[in-house]
């Protein structure tokens, strides 16, 4: 269950994902090209000293789909890897690991390691012109990076009827996606989304038409 914790932990570089049906959808008993990418792992310590067995070591069945720490891969036969390389676990002399596994598409909902992202904050008051939060001493409070104020400034004056209309967000990735895919492929999910409960929609009330016709 240790191995399972770790390499379960281990982002899968997710450009690929576009191409693959999430699981829950697809038509195949458990796994299949459409759904999922085969990962194989034969690693064994001939030395004296431990042998590191970390994401380097998986062979993708898909050169698209591969651990995110090992987009460049060398292909040397022993070795402990970068220090980017997640360690799955070590072996002794004479041991050896063999496993076979698939990496399947999801989504964050169900569970966080499907998540491209370690952290998402956003601001949209810098100035704390609307005054949603309380400086106890607004001189000691850090500054925004989005401040307007002057130097000499610690908070702009209060906006009683202002309201946000503008948003900063940061969004850090855990490697399986440049920020960027992350924000676009969640605008295009956002407008899925949109367009299903508009066409939903649309259909009660033409039944609803009917019933009444």
């Amino acid at each position: 269950s240790g191995i399972n914790a770790e390499y379960g932990s281990s982002g899968i570089n997710a450009e690929y994902g576009d191409q693959l049906q999430n699981f829950r959808d697809c038509s195949c008993v458990d796994h299949c090209r459409e759904c999922s990418v085969e990962l194989t792992l034969d690693v064994r310590c001939n030395e004296e000293i431990p042998r590191h067995v970390t994401t380097r070591d998986l062979i993708s069945s898909n050169l698209k789909c591969i651990p995110a720490t090992s987009k460049v891969r060398d292909h040397e036969a022993d070795g402990d890897g970068s220090p980017d390389d997640i360690l799955i676990c070590k072996l002794r002399k004479g041991q050896h690991l063999k496993m076979k596994m698939y990496a399947r598409k999801g989504f964050a909902k169900e569970h966080n390691k499907w998540s491209p992202c370690s952290a998402v904050g956003f601001e949209y008051d810098p100035d704390n012109a609307l005054r949603h939060t309380t400086y106890p001493v607004p001189k000691e409070w850090p500054k925004s990076d989005y401040s307007e104020l002057e130097l000499e400034q610690d908070q702009a004056p209060y906006e009683v009827y202002g309201k946000p209309e503008k948003f900063w967000y940061n969004l850090e990735s855990v490697g399986s996606l440049k920020p960027e895919s992350i924000v676009l492929t969640g605008l295009q999910v956002l407008k899925k989304k949109l367009m299903d409960l508009q066409n939903h929609y649309n259909n009660e009330i033409a039944k609803e038409a009917l019933y009444i016709g």
